[in-house]
This record gives structure tokens, sequence and C-alpha cells, in this order.
């Protein structure tokens, strides 16, 4: 009998199939910003225009998102200093654009500082935009670092990485990390913030996957390491604003093409309906060469 309520519910879904048709409206382009400051370095700002859903992306559309010419002011409650724009090329034909430092111009400049609150303006297209973020202590520490044989993974050369750690007491330290393998750039973790609402008060022993390039899908054994790489990690200790924006952003990035995934919306920390983030790190290197 179940077998016959099966079959006749299946055939009632299908007979209610229906073609649904929208038509998706345009929308007028929003700043985006990525901004961040980390102690011992130059504040960056990277300005663009968000880009339509459904469009179609090119070197050449992308370049063409840049914002140029925008007043950028980032105060450390001490100096206020307006940043200059710079161009830079990324790989052939294709130049990407940032703000920093002005060099010609360092009486009122500056570099990030542990235990340091800094405020963002941003003046472009005729609208105003703020944030604040600080730079917090070295809360949660790192504190040793290593590597195993992949587990259950027949290439014997393959490794992963362990950390020990550890927080404070007290809730409220976020880390976020990133790894580099050899001379190639600093990637985050595709699961890259982490709180402390389990291991508040406590050491703790964790495996970090390596960092992942989402402009490039990843691939089988993409998480691991090899035997011989040198590994560099930068540990960083962030505020709330930033775990909340990256946990936010990496869990829509990991819900792309699911339709079970839960609705989710990204949360910023830049005014006037901007999006993005202004992002302070604490942060430590440590190096090792994957055994």
């Amino acid at each position: 009998m179940q077998k016959w309520l099966l079959a006749i519910s299946v055939c009632g879904l299908l007979s209610c199939e229906k073609n649904i048709n929208f038509d998706p409206k345009a929308t007028e382009p929003v700043l985006v910003v990525d901004a961040e400051i980390e102690n011992g370095k130059a504040p960056t700002v990277v300005l663009t225009n968000s880009l339509s859903y459904f469009g179609q992306i090119s070197p050449d559309i992308l370049e063409s998102a840049f914002i140029h010419g925008s007043d950028i002011y980032i105060s450390n409650g001490t100096l206020t200093h307006k940043l200059k724009e710079y161009s830079y090329p990324l790989v052939p034909g294709f130049t990407a654009y940032q703000y920093s430092i002005d060099s010609s111009d360092l009486a009122t400049a500056f570099v990030g500082a542990l235990n340091t609150h800094y405020t963002l303006r941003i003046v472009s297209g005729g609208k105003e935009y703020t944030s604040e973020i600080g730079i917090p202590a070295f809360n949660a520490t790192l504190d040793s670092m290593w590597t195993k044989p992949a587990p259950q993974n027949p290439d014997s050369n393959k490794r992963v990485l362990f950390i020990r750690g550890t927080d404070p007491p007290g809730r409220g330290n976020y880390v976020r990390y990133f790894t580099r393998v050899n001379s190639q750039p600093f990637l985050p973790g595709e699961n890259s913030v982490f709180d402390d609402q389990i291991i508040d008060g406590t050491s703790f022993d964790v495996q970090l996957l390596r960092g992942i390039d989402r402009n490039d899908p990843p691939k089988a054994d993409s998480n691991f390491f090899n035997k011989g790489d040198t590994i560099t990690l930068k540990f960083c200790n962030i505020e709330k604003p930033v775990y909340t924006f990256w946990n936010t952003w990496e869990f829509a990035y990991q819900s792309i093409g699911n339709p079970f995934a839960q609705p989710n919306k990204v949360i910023g920390n830049i005014s006037n309906g901007a999006l993005g983030a202004f992002c302070g790190y604490a942060a430590r290197y440590e190096t090792i060469i994957a055994q």
C-alpha cells in the first residue's frame, strides 16, 4: 500500500510542474569597499562598483569596475591622513587600483598598531561613507604548529597542518587565518574565521586547512600540503565586525548553487548602503617546513 501511495505522490508532483518565468530587474551599481589595516603595515582601500549578478565577466569589465578619484581619509584618533590612489599590474593587459599612504605627504601618515581604533571616511560619487574598526591585542595566542601525514590518503607526500593555541578567559575573541605555500601569495582558508564559544579559556589543538584561491575552484587534495613545502601561517586576532563579515561572506560563497542552502545576507560595516568591510588585523606570522 505504501508503494502505491508513493507512486501516486510522485505522479501528482509531476502533474503539477509549471514553467516559472521571471525578469530580473537591473539595479544601479553600489559602492563596494575592501579596506584593511594591519599592525606594522599601511592601510589599503580598494573601491569598485558592484556588478550585475547575471552579467558577463571579463578583464575589461573588471578593470572598469574600479572607482577612481575618490577622497579617502583614515584616522587613528590623533592623525588624519588622506590616501592616494595607485595602480599596479596584475597580469598582462590588466591593471588594478588601490588607495594607500600618500608617499608625498608623510607628515600625517601612519601604519597599523595593536590596541588602536581607526575611522574611515570615503567621499565618492557625491556620497559619503564611513566605517570604524580596531586592531585588537594579541588575545588568542598561537603556541605552536606542526604537520602530519594526511590520514587515509594514498599519496604519502600529502601533509595536514595543526596548531596549538590558547584562548584567554572571557568570550568575545575572534581569529582569522591565511596560509602561504613557498613563494605563493597568502590565501584564506575556506572557513577562515573562528570564535571562542567552545574553546573559551582553554588551550586547543586544531587542524587548519590550506588556504584556497576563490577565483580558482578547489581541486582534489586542495586542502593538503606537500612534504617539503615551506608553510607560512598568518594568524590574526580580529574584532567581531570582521568576524561577522567574513563568516557571512564565506557561508554565502559556499551556498552558491545549492538549492537547499539557507537564505543568507553578507553583513558588512560600511555606512550608507555600501557593500564590503573595513577590517583590522592583529597579525603574527609563523613558518615551518612540512615534515
